[in-house]
């Protein structure tokens, strides 16, 4: 990278600029592309301490039936350190009548740090993050399953691209960002899409993978390809060039409707100031905003290889071509 900056939302904006085309000036600056993937995840937060127990509640959409069990990892404002932890909840007969059969909703949901409540009080404060605490694991079919693979998997995507790039020629400038708060508020893309203005902006995130109960149209098999989305947040003219780059390098893709909002950075970044082109790329991944997501190493390198070929084909008139009948 030539420069490396964050945001004043915290996002990492990493810098390459193009190596060839026009003779670049102040007026008259080379065509840029923004490439985003969020590395915000989903989390907790305190929200309340009883007796040395921690009540909590979600940070973006969490499953809690997923929860009780799960190893996390307390924020611990109050002394500035990291309190390991289980998620653990109620014998059933001591919850209200009917609450203690099926899922145990998370306002019944305690982490136990395993300190006295005295030692809780001085160490953690209302409003603490809480985060999980699972390791990444190596599974067989060349898949990786851990927690927060939403959107890891769609940075280590963005890395693969980078790499690519070093060893290739490209007119275009390139804004690598990894943005935050996509699963809040999409704050991070749209504040870094204003500040960097580029001519065109891709999100690149994680989709609906196949499973247990998930095999409808919306989904997609882990191992099979990426996703190519087309919808209201696409450019009809950049999913074409994705698919004709796709299949001329012979990277697997299927097409992924998006008939309404995009659920992605791709929202903000395309109404960003007077409005910009945006793409959307997608992994498949099971199990989303679980602790035991589930994502193929080989669709990681596939959606590197995407955006490095995506880039490179970028023409200096590129914008110009750019048409809604296509």
């Amino acid at each position: 990278m030539d420069e490396i900056t964050t945001s004043r939302l915290g996002s990492l904006h990493g810098f390459k600029r193009g190596t060839y085309g026009k003779k670049v000036t102040r007026k008259s600056p080379r065509p840029s592309v923004l490439i985003a993937a969020h590395m915000d995840a989903i989390g907790l937060m305190v929200s309340r301490i009883s007796d040395g127990f921690l009540h909590i509640t979600e940070i973006g959409g969490i499953d809690p039936r997923v929860l009780p069990g799960t190893p996390v990892m307390v924020h611990a404002s109050g002394s500035g350190d990291e309190l390991p932890g289980v998620i653990a909840m109620p014998p059933a007969d001591l919850l209200p009548s009917g609450e203690g059969t099926g899922a145990v909703g998370l306002n019944y949901l305690l982490v136990d740090t395993g300190l006295s409540p005295q030692e809780v009080s001085k160490r953690v404060r209302v409003g603490d993050l809480v985060a999980f605490n699972t390791e990444p694991v190596e599974m067989s079919g060349e898949t990786v399953s851990g927690h927060s693979l939403d959107n890891r998997a769609s940075v280590a995507a963005l890395t693969v691209c980078l790499e690519e790039l070093r060893s290739r020629s490209h007119m275009w400038d390139v804004w690598a960002v990894a943005s935050t708060q996509e699963e809040v508020n999409l704050g991070g893309a749209q504040t870094s899409a204003f500040e960097t203005r580029p001519s065109l902006a891709i999100a690149v995130d994680v989709t609906f993978g196949k499973g247990p109960g998930a095999n409808g149209w919306d989904t997609f098999s882990p191992g099979k390809g990426i996703t190519l989305a087309i919808g209201p947040n696409i450019h009809p003219f950049l999913h074409k060039r994705f698919a004709e780059l796709a299949k001329k390098a012979e990277i697997p893709f299927s097409v992924e409707p998006m008939p309404r909002m995009s659920g992605t950075d791709a929202i903000s970044m395309q109404v960003t100031s007077e409005g910009i082109p945006v793409m959307v790329v997608g992994i498949p991944l099971r199990y989303m905003h679980t602790p035991v997501e589930v994502v193929s190493l080989k669709d990681i390198q596939r959606a590197g290889r995407v955006l490095a070929e995506f880039v490179v084909s970028l023409e200096e008139d590129f914008v110009e071509k750019i048409t809604w009948d296509e």
